[in-house]
């Protein structure tokens, strides 16, 4: 052919491909691929075989999927667009009308409405348990039709711990699956698919990621499964696919909970995460036990000075003997107590109000994780629209407040803290060097 026209040329023309190899990830930030041969693109419809379309699949994407896996001790991981996303993507992998949850009430307000108004409207009702060390509640709550049991590792707000390994063995011997959200302790401090939980879901924009710039979120499954069990109470699993091709459970075997929410639940609702995204979170995966581990020394050191203040009601830290979890923090959790936690001022939300505008090394905004130290009122935020009633339950008042601590000096924390509680309050408080 001869010299093509100016316009096809600057779409068209581009070095050949050189083989390299990279050491960093390299972000394919591309909608599709192109397919070399014919027999290749029916190949990849037919049964899977390399990449087409990034909603489906993604070498930078899945290059974080197989790491966050590896990381929690799971078959297979499921990277997503936020941390809503992927608690949806697995829950819906799991559902359908007419079943039944069991979840812990101490639980991401995001997560409470999506159990409470989102899917109730799909036929899908949920029980919330208060008391979450009593093994007896969750097992009254359980009916014929439920299918899924859910917590967090490390609770919202009153810093709850979940004993994972007796609600995986109440789990076991109904058949259920156990979710469990493990955004706030991280596969550093806790993994709780190797404490016999089946599925982890993670917002990957908080730890993970590490730095507030990107959202993401995952779903790891343990690749655990019982087929005969898992036929009974799922049954879209077992189910022969269109053309009488073999079922989840003849293709996926272990695989084939995650394999339904990649390929019939996050392949058509969509919540496809950029490969950037991917990228900066992988990034920020390779720093995660060094920041993870300085963020929960600090958080200790915040919380113990915090306890013996005047000006302080209470400290809701599981690193503390003082909490009633602490003894399976000791447990479950050697490396570290993670870094988010709640404090209650003595005073009123105008305290409350004082305490936040004084400080200057917190940031004040909706978010946690990151390296620097983050600070919220969840009583006209995150809990602003449950009761008082429901807000004191999961131990949110006019004065509490929750902090997520960063990677910052701690003298320097330490000292805006004495600083914002002297402006919030008549005591006066001595600068702590």
């Amino acid at each position: 052919m001869g010299r093509r026209g100016f316009t096809t040329r600057q779409v068209h023309e581009r070095a050949p491909q050189a083989a390299a190899t990279p050491r960093a990830t390299p972000i394919y930030l591309t909608a599709g691929f192109e397919f070399d041969e014919y027999e290749q693109a029916a190949a990849h419809f037919g049964q899977g075989e390399g990449y087409a379309y990034t909603r489906i699949g993604n070498p930078t994407i899945e290059t974080v999927e197989h790491t966050l896996a590896a990381l929690e001790g799971g078959s297979q991981a499921l990277l997503l667009a936020t941390g809503q996303a992927a608690t949806s993507v697995a829950l819906l992998a799991l559902l359908e009308s007419g079943q039944h949850v069991v979840s812990s009430a101490h639980i991401y307000e995001g997560t409470r409405g999506l159990l409470r108004d989102n899917l109730s409207r799909l036929g899908i009702t949920t029980t919330f348990v208060d008391d979450i060390r009593d093994l007896g509640a969750w097992e009254a709550a359980i009916r014929p039709e439920t299918r899924v049991l859910f917590a967090e590792s490390i609770s919202n707000a009153a810093n709850r711990l979940i004993d994972t390994t007796a609600l995986a063995d109440v789990a076991r011997r109904h058949g259920i699956p156990l979710v469990i959200d493990n955004t706030f302790a991280t596969p550093y401090l806790i993994r709780p698919l190797e404490l016999g939980a089946d599925v982890v879901i993670h917002s990957t924009s908080k730890f993970l990621a590490g730095h507030g710039s990107v959202l993401g979120g995952a779903v790891v499954d343990s690749g655990r499964l019982d087929p005969a069990r898992a036929a009974e109470l799922f049954p879209h699993l077992a189910a022969p696919g269109r053309g009488g091709t073999p079922s989840l459970l003849e293709r996926a075997g272990g695989d084939a909970r995650i394999a339904y929410a990649r390929e019939a639940v996050a392949a058509r609702f969509g919540p496809t995460p950029s490969p950037l995204n991917a990228f900066l979170i992988g990034q920020g995966i390779e720093t995660l036990s060094l920041r993870v581990a300085r963020q929960s020394a600090n958080a200790l050191a915040v919380a113990q000075w915090l306890q013996d203040r005047p000006e302080v009601e209470s400290v809701d830290y599981v690193g503390l003997p003082s909490h009633p979890d602490h003894d399976i923090a000791v447990r479950d959790l050697p490396d570290g107590f993670g870094s988010v936690f709640t404090l209650t001022l003595r005073g009123d939300a105008d305290t409350a109000r004082r305490f936040v505008e004084a400080l200057e090394v917190f940031t004040h905004m909706t978010h946690l994780g990151d390296v620097r130290s983050l600070v919220l009122h969840p009583a006209s935020t995150s809990h602003a629209f449950l009761s008082d009633a429901e807000r004191a339950a999961v131990g949110v008042h006019p004065g509490t407040l929750r902090v997520s601590i960063g990677i910052e000096d701690a003298a320097d924390l330490i000292d805006d803290l004495a600083h914002a509680l002297a402006a919030a309050s008549d005591v006066s408080v001595a600068v702590v060097a």
